[in-house]
């Protein structure tokens, strides 16, 4: 039998629900900008709304404009249906003002987490999306722009757990990724990547020095060190809003994504999760979960459910 890329197979899941006329009739062939050029692709839809749940469409466009928001690539949503910004938005956008499904999220992860906080912002709810933490950045990356020019954070849920400490909960969304080793320690743009993040490599009290700058400029552990950093100094800083006391990592990926997870990397021999761990004096403090498996405390009968079960998680 043919080897199929997971990437593969879900473009041409997408085709197939194109075809059926999964989004709102959308006949897909848009197009997008590569290399200065506009290429037309199958898998990219006509009408960008048209790639979110249907019910979140304006909310989302607002929220975005409203907290100054910069779309992934440009500034409108993409069209392209293999988005993880999109796949993140439409698990966890329609949720965001449901306290008990945001804290049903969390118990799929840990019975530990018995509140969710609002998060202080213009259409503020209990998951904040693109996440800096305020107005000042505390990794060296200039001023904080949501979306771009700085470490973001996909979602952000703020809380409480039974032992009266406040957590922040850093979300990491995939979907359809993989990386091909880029170092990025290499060049100007690495000598500053490095003049930015070493020093505070050094002195983490989670990272593990050694073993972090010897994986840390690859993808996706560049993006893990940088959330990790971030977290870190929160914690340290305490800017208003984000009070907390310790915090856990959370990297959704499908099962199905062998290409990121089973992947054995150069700078360790082994898959994802574990050379990541490999850069962590605490490993409980990152979880790598499916989409499916953080909605599994979720009401199944919900049309959100159906959605995103027929969409994303055949």
């Amino acid at each position: 039998m043919r080897y199929m890329a997971y990437e593969t197979k879900q473009k041409e899941y997408g085709l197939k629900l194109i075809k059926e006329g999964f989004f709102d009739g959308d006949l897909g062939g848009g197009f997008f900008k590569y290399r200065g050029e506009m290429i037309m692709c199958l898998h990219i839809l006509q009408n960008r709304l048209n790639n979110l749940y249907p019910s979140i469409r304006e909310e989302v466009l607002n929220y975005f404009k409203e907290n100054k928001i910069t779309w992934w690539g440009g500034k409108k949503p993409t069209g392209n249906i293999l988005s993880s910004q999109t796949a993140c938005l439409n698990h966890l956008f329609p949720i965001r003002n449901d306290k008990s499904a945001v804290l049903n999220l969390l118990k799929s992860i840990s019975d530990n987490f018995i509140d969710v906080f609002p998060i202080d912002e213009k259409l503020k709810g209990y998951i904040q999306f693109e996440a800096v933490g305020g107005d000042e950045n505390l990794l060296n990356e200039g001023t904080n722009t949501r979306g771009s020019q700085c470490t973001s954070i996909d979602a952000l849920i703020y809380a409480k757990h039974r032992d009266g400490r406040k957590f922040l909960i850093p979300i990491e969304w995939k979907y359809v990724e993989r990386y091909y080793n880029e170092d990025k320690s290499i060049g100007s743009k690495g000598d500053e990547r490095k003049s930015r993040y070493v020093h505070l490599i050094r002195e983490s009290q989670y990272l593990i020095y050694d073993n972090t700058l010897s994986c840390c400029w690859l993808e996706p552990f560049y993006q893990l060190m940088r959330q990790t950093l971030w977290a870190e100094q929160m914690l340290i800083h305490k800017p208003t809003g984000f009070e907390a006391d310790d915090y856990m990592h959370i990297h959704v990926i499908p099962d199905g994504n062998k290409e990121l997870l089973n992947k054995s990397y150069p700078c360790s021999n082994k898959n994802m999760e574990a050379t990541w761990k490999n850069c962590l004096k605490d490993t409980s403090k990152y979880l790598v979960i499916s989409p499916e498996k953080l909605f599994a405390m979720q009401n199944k009968e919900t049309d959100l459910y159906k959605y995103l079960q027929k969409r994303y998680w055949q």
